[in-house]
């Protein structure tokens, strides 16, 4: 099996076990982007293309340039949402290091990426509220890598969750004005 396939799913159906192997598993940010966080940020960008297109919403052309526009601004985004996790994990007693943080923003945004796939039926889009899911992997992850306290987890989840609807409401203003 893949091995973008195999992280994603077992990071949904078994996320404590997951961080641990995500943990040890060397990479760079480059392998990181190629291997997981792009294509998965393209499910719902992709979905959206597809749905709006074929249901009438928009003109193929119009939905090409909106997902395209969503899809590197969803890769923008996580980056940008790796460096507040780094940034901020010293302040609850935890580590600093770049490519952990890039792992935690990524793994934990398999939820809300793969909830994307509901864009390519407008009327169930709704559903991507299930994308809400990666709140609790990004809660379960913060211990294994960026090594903040379990007791800790609650306050550090809470603020990078706050800066990242600030940084993710920039992203989709953005995303539609395209």
């Amino acid at each position: 099996m893949n091995t973008t396939v195999l992280h994603a799913r077992e990071i949904l159906l078994h996320p404590k076990q997951e961080w641990l192997v995500i943990e040890k598993e060397p990479t760079s940010v480059s392998d990181l982007y190629r291997s997981y966080i792009a294509p998965l940020a393209a499910i719902g960008p992709l979905a959206a293309v597809i749905g709006l297109s074929a249901f009438g919403v928009r003109s193929l052309g119009r939905a090409l340039v909106s997902g395209i526009a969503s899809w590197v601004l969803a890769l923008i985004g996580v980056f940008v949402l790796s460096l507040i996790i780094d940034g901020l994990a010293p302040s609850f007693a935890g580590q600093r290091d770049r490519v952990q943080a890039l792992k935690l923003a990524a793994y934990a945004s398999t939820a809300a990426w793969c909830a994307g796939i509901f864009a390519l039926v407008p009327p169930l889009a709704f559903l991507g509220v299930l994308g809400l899911y990666s709140l609790y992997l990004f809660y379960s992850g913060t211990p294994v890598l960026m090594k903040v306290p379990r007791e800790k987890s609650t306050g550090y989840t809470l603020v990078v969750v706050a800066a990242a609807v600030v940084v993710f409401a920039i992203v989709l203003w953005i995303g539609r004005m395209a």
